[in-house]
Parts: structure tokens; sequence; C-alpha cells
């Protein structure tokens, strides 16, 4: 839904940044503004900085910023309008209902229900895992060394013998067979009626990111089959877009993911002090799971078992990760079978030392390769090479190709030449590659030269939010028409707005995109790394620099779409180039 400028910046000014981000991070003032531990990255050394003045954030150890919105977006991993409606509703101000079509009305009303139903299922399990009759199940998880504490947080529960006793306490609480039966947890046949779809389990709730039950898994207390059941899909449960415990592990701030096959595995992992352990949710690794993955993480450790199927599991694993951009490493259980046997046997420390061990995911996959080819015999080892050199030019970047051809030329004892020219006419024997790169770097340093104007108009936007003395000196000479076109020259243009009307506001400016990416990128162009300067002088040299090369670099831009015939316009540019660059003729300083 849109909501005006207006009401979005009335809710920003209305929940002051230092206020908000006090409740989650330690600050203490130094100065003009507040100085804390970064919340989205390890660090000893107070980096994070929140200005009340400029009613912004920014750490100067990893690079994040932006203003409230922003900071609910990335810790909360909120949308902008949750971020929106969360601050709206702490600041007491009204926002307009969202006006719904009749179908989409009845969707997001039977949504509401089935979350309804879904909550009060848990409930219902938790209470029976407590009673009489679920002493059994108590005992398993206590046999499986789980405290009251870990059994409490993840809501675990025990679905009763008989059959129906959660269909019972569904109808008396007044929910429908319709509805129960789309929440999953019911079965309907001719010949047994209505039925529950969890009986004799330990239960285990699914909760997405916002910690709302959307599903369920259960252990069976028997030799029933099968051994563990999960929700069937519904209207909110997707097993291959939802993680078990992420909505947890999202908030351990680690800067990597513990990937487990099974439920208990992350229950032990998080009961060991592992809070970053998920799982998926009785099947493989999807692109979806990825996806999800990427908005909290750059790296996995897959933990997955020790037996073949784990390790089949972790090679389908790997190429995904690296597809949606997620480094991979494999931490091995041997002699153990998966993570919850390992750290009940061996304990937290053992486990924290396999961490440190974990293989590269690439090389892993090369390890297990190894099993199919008789490395003792030379004809058995060129083949492996030719099957990992093909495996090699997958990799796009020719940074990232080459270290990878080093380390395995190191660890498979041949010359890294050798590899690399292997890994060439492999390439090229595919048609992924030609002989000839002339053409590939002028392409490269093109994109380099565009790479470097575009920092330089990044650093220039941050240093027109520093004031506006700044600001006055350089508006008349660079203009927002003189910025990159699209969201750059837009920022710009919202800016030099702000300036005529006497009142520069960067924050309010983040607050004009809604679009979470987008948010994102303008946060970051007015928090540009600008390289330490000793002094005044220097300061106002390396402004200087920076407004020449914008405007030099925009007047080159309108030369080159001139008419050839538009012999005045080239002149007329090539004068306003001349009196730029002329010795003496620019002036900044800043005070």
């Amino acid at each position: 839904m849109y909501y005006p400028d207006e009401l979005v910046e009335e809710v920003r000014m209305k929940n002051d940044i230092v206020d908000v981000i006090s409740s989650y991070v330690k600050l203490q003032k130094k100065g003009s503004s507040y100085f804390g531990l970064c919340p989205f990255h390890n660090e000893k050394s107070p980096s994070f900085s929140v200005s009340r003045d400029k009613q912004m954030y920014y750490c100067f150890g990893c690079g994040v910023g932006g203003n409230v919105f922003t900071f609910l977006m990335e810790y909360e991993n909120y949308s902008f309008l949750e971020a929106l409606k969360y601050l709206a509703d702490r600041a007491g101000v009204d926002l307009p209902k969202e006006e719904y079509s009749k179908e989409a009305k009845q969707r997001a009303d039977m949504k509401a229900v089935l979350l309804e139903i879904n909550k009060a299922a848990a409930r219902y399990f938790y209470v029976q895992l407590k009673s009489a009759q679920g002493a059994h199940a108590l005992t398993y998880l206590k046999d499986r060394r789980l405290g009251d504490e870990m059994i409490k947080a993840f809501g675990l529960g025990y679905s009763n013998k008989y059959s129906n006793d959660l269909y019972k306490y569904l109808k008396s609480k007044g929910y429908t067979d319709e509805y129960i039966l789309k929440a999953g947890l019911i079965s309907v046949d001719e010949k047994q009626g209505v039925y529950d779809k969890f009986w004799n389990r330990v239960m285990f709730p699914i909760m997405d990111v916002n910690n709302r039950v959307i599903g369920f898994g259960g252990r069976v207390m028997g030799d029933a089959k099968p051994k563990y059941l999960n929700s069937p899909e519904t209207m909110i449960f997707d097993k291959s877009r939802n993680l078990y415990g992420l909505n947890r592990a999202r908030t351990s701030r680690k800067s990597y993911f513990l990937l487990c096959e099974g439920y208990m595995d992350v229950i032990s992992l998080h009961q060991a002090g592992f809070t970053n352990a998920v799982a998926s949710l009785g099947t493989a690794l999807t692109p979806g799971h990825a996806s999800l993955i990427k908005r909290y993480v750059q790296e996995v450790y897959l933990t997955y078992d020790s037996d073949e199927a784990g390790t089949k599991a972790a090679l389908r694993a790997v190429p995904i990760l690296k597809e949606a951009g997620i480094a991979a490493r494999i931490i091995r259980m041997e002699p153990y079978k998966d993570p919850d046997e390992f750290i009940q046997n061996e304990g937290a420390d053992a486990f924290r030392e396999r961490i440190k061990k974990a293989r590269n995911g690439f090389m892993f996959t090369l390890e297990v390769l190894e099993r199919d080819y008789e490395m003792g015999s030379p004809e058995g080892k060129t083949e492996f090479m030719r099957e990992a050199a093909r495996r090699l030019m997958e990799f796009e970047e020719e940074i990232e190709r080459n270290n990878y051809i080093e380390a395995v030329a190191a660890v498979y004892h041949v010359g890294k030449d050798d590899l690399r020219k292997l890994v060439s006419k492999m390439a090229i024997k595919a048609g992924l590659a030609k002989s000839v790169a002339r053409p590939r770097s002028v392409k490269t340093w093109e994109r380099e030269k565009e790479d470097g104007i575009l920092k330089s108009q990044k650093i220039l936007l941050t240093w027109l939010t520093s004031g506006e003395d700044i600001f006055r000196q350089v508006c008349g000479i660079v203009t927002p028409g003189d910025f990159q076109e699209g969201l750059y020259r837009e920022v710009a243009e919202l800016l030099y707005e702000q300036y005529e009307k006497g009142a520069l506001n960067p924050a309010a400016i983040i607050s004009h995109f809604t679009d979470e990416n987008e948010h994102r990128e303008v946060a970051g162009l007015f928090h540009t790394r600008i390289k330490e300067l000793s002094g005044i002088k220097e300061q106002e040299k390396a402004l200087k620099e920076t407004v020449i090369r914008v405007k030099t670099h925009s007047i080159d831009d309108m030369a080159r779409k001139l008419e050839p015939t538009d012999i005045e316009g080239l002149q007329r540019l090539m004068e306003a180039k001349r009196r730029l660059l002329r010795p003496g003729e620019l002036h900044i300083s800043i005070n």
C-alpha cells in the first residue's frame, strides 16, 4: 500500500533514531554522536555511530548505514511497510487502513484464521506434553538431554494417542472443519471420517521469522511410519521457503548459519550455545531456501549427517548456495552420525574445533569425486584432473578461479600453470572462452572507469549532506543533471530540492523510497567511505577534485551525445571544461 511522503516523514520524525536503536544496542554519547558495538558484525571496539542531529546511523567498521526505517529493515528483516507500521504504532500515528478487493480480503481473513488455528494447536500440544498422557514423550526429550528452557523456547509438545483429540479441541474453540483441514491438521476419508494428521508424536512447531506458527513436524513415539511427519503445504506454509529455527537464528548476529538436516540437531546446537543453527523442513535444500538465507548471512556451514545420504545432500546443496552467492563450508561429524549425537558425546568445545576445521565446499566436492577415480594410476589421476578443470571453469570471476586453481594444484600436487592451461583448454573446447581476450580487457577497463565515476558521485553526495555551507558552494557548479540517470539523479534532485527549501534532511530522502533494495542503496549514497584526511586543506583539495571529476565526466558525456553538426554546442562545452580546469578558478572552503 502507498502512504504519502508527508505521513512517512511524520512517522520518522516521531521516532527518534537514538531512542529506537538504544532498545537494541547499548549506546554511549561521544561528542555530538552516540557510539556502540555494531549489531551487524562482530567487533570489540565501538564503531557504530548514531547521530541525533542527522537522524541517521553508520558503522565505520562494516559500512552499513541509514535512517530509523533502514535499521529495522536490516535488524528485524522487516520490509519497508512492516517497519513503517511498527514505528507508526510505536509513535501512536494512525495509518490509513488498506483497502482490499473482495477476493484479497477473503484471502487475508483466511490466512489470519489459519495462523490462529496453528497457534491454538501449538498451545494444545505443549499442554499435552506436560500432562500424564505425555509423560513418555517428555521422558524421550529428557533422555535426549533437552532442558526445560529449550523445550519451552521451541514450544515442543505432544499429540495424544487418540486420533481425534486435537480435532475435538479445535472444534470446541469454534473453528470449522474447512479451516482445520486447510491448516493441514486433519485428514478426511470415507472409511475413517475425520482424524488428526498428527497423533502419538513429539511435536515441533515450525515458526516463520515473525515467530508465528505456520506448520508442524512430528516424531513418532513408537515404530509407526513415517518416523517424521511434516504438515502439508498450506496457504501459510511453504516448506521450500522456510527454515526451522530461523526465527531464533536470525537474531544471533553471527556471520554464518549452521545448516542441519533435523529438528533435534537444531535444538541440540542451540542448547549448546550455537544459536545460528537452522534446518530445512524435511526436504532437500532449494533455491528458495538459499534466497531466504542470503537475506541474513553470506556463508553457510553444512552440518549434514555423515552417512552417504548426508554426503549426497551436501553435494547437492553446495552449487545451490554458490548460485545464490553464498559461500559453503562442510563440517563432518565422523565418527558420529549427526550434530546432535556429536554434541552429546563430545560437547560444545569439540564442535567449535570442527567449525574451525570445516572444509571449503568446492574442495569437499573434489574429495568426494576422488572416490570415482583410480588416483594411484596416472590415467585415473589425469581423468580426475580433467573433471576438476571442468568444474573450475564454472567460476566466472578470474580472481576467484585463479585462487581455486592454486588451491587445487597444491592439494593434488600438480603445477598451477599446467592446471590453469588445462582449465583454459576445457573452456575453449566447451565454447565458454576465446583464445584471445583483448576485447574483454577493454570492457573491463570501461567498467572500472564507470565504477570510478559512480564512486565519485557517491562521495560527492556524502559531502553535500555534511552541511549547507558546502552545498552552497557546490550547487553552483554541479547540478542534479550531472549525476547518472536513475537512482543517483533522483536522490540528487531530492537533495537539491531540500536545499532550496532551506532544510537538508537526507534521512527523509531515504524514506522516499519503499523498495528494500533501493532503501539500502540510497542509505549507502550518504555514507560513502571518504579517506581520512589530516587537515582542512587536504579536505578542501579532495572535495575540489571530486567536484571536478563529476563535472568533467558530465561535460564529456554531453559532448558525446551532441549532433556532429552542433559546433556551437561543442564549443560551449569545451569552454565550460576549460574554465573548470583553469588554475585558481574553483574555490571551495570548509569551515
